[in-house]
């Protein structure tokens, strides 16, 4: 894998937040909508899959994978896609949208309508460890994303997913953590995690949970060879989380520069006509 490559075009997207690029009257856009339970994000890609626009807020509308505000997460997109149709001048219509690997049905048709609810076409559905590996390109090896709210992963062997699993650990437990142990509200405990200047007050209380995320991983891939695991998601922006994770499985463990917006660029990327 050419990691360069990928931190490039992630940077590309990061250029995007701020400084959308000119798109022609005519040609095919395509956007993709990442319903995570701290941020939506939405992305969007030319013709030629380059990012073109990307805007995000943060939000609490979904928890553990599932929506629990649907009118909150309806009035985020459309609010966001407006944004982003108004800086490009045009008009969004087609987009994808991925959930934590195993969702049910009922939850997946939850958010799709929650983006068709933002007057967008959905025309893929796909599981979030997979819309990373868009962006990252793995051949043999687990790609995990580790969220709010869940670890998902998608185990690829010559390309093809093998093997998928999600579970409910993610970023906002490393929140309560923090916010019990300092006696904080779980806002100032948000932003204590993000905080780099606080990561040795942080890492040490945190450890223990990402103790057990290395455990969910370990035990999901057990009894396959795994050349390498690729983190992606917001809470895998935490400094020296892969130490822990190639800790607890044995494996090696690489990260993007920006974990956070792997999957939300591999969403838009899955859209297809």
């Amino acid at each position: 894998m050419d990691f360069a490559a990928v931190n490039r075009q992630i940077e590309e997207l990061e250029r995007c937040v701020t400084s959308p690029r000119k798109v022609s009257v005519s040609e095919p856009l395509y956007v993709g909508v990442d319903l995570g339970t701290a941020y939506i994000v939405v992305v969007v890609v030319d013709r030629d899959r380059k990012p073109v626009a990307c805007a995000l807020e943060f939000a609490q509308v979904v928890r553990d994978g599932l929506v629990v505000d649907y009118m909150g997460a309806r009035d985020i997109v459309a609010r966001l896609v407006r944004e982003l149709s108004r800086k490009l001048g045009r008009t969004l219509e087609k987009a994808a949208i991925a959930v934590p690997p195993g969702t049910g049905e009922r939850e997946c048709a939850t958010h799709r309508h929650v983006v068709e609810g933002a007057d967008l076409l959905v025309t893929t559905i796909l599981d979030e460890p997979t819309a990373a590996n868009a962006v990252l390109g793995v051949r043999n090896g687990v790609v995990v994303d580790i969220g709010g709210g869940t670890t998902g992963l998608s185990v690829f062997e010559d390309g093809k997913v093998v093997y998928v699993a999600d579970e409910p650990t993610g970023g906002t437990h490393l929140s309560l953590v923090l916010s019990g142990n300092y006696n904080i509200p779980f806002e100032e405990a948000e932003a204590m995690k993000k905080d780099e200047a606080r990561y040795r007050d942080v890492f040490p209380i945190v450890t223990p949970v990402l103790e057990k995320m290395g455990s969910i991983i370990r035990r999901h891939i057990a009894g396959r060879t795994t050349e390498a695991i690729y983190l992606v998601g917001g809470t895998c922006c935490l400094k020296d989380m892969e130490r822990v994770i190639a800790k607890e499985t044995g494996c090696r463990v690489y990260k993007p520069s920006n974990p956070f917006l792997v999957t939300p660029l591999g969403i838009a990327l899955s859209c297809r006509d």
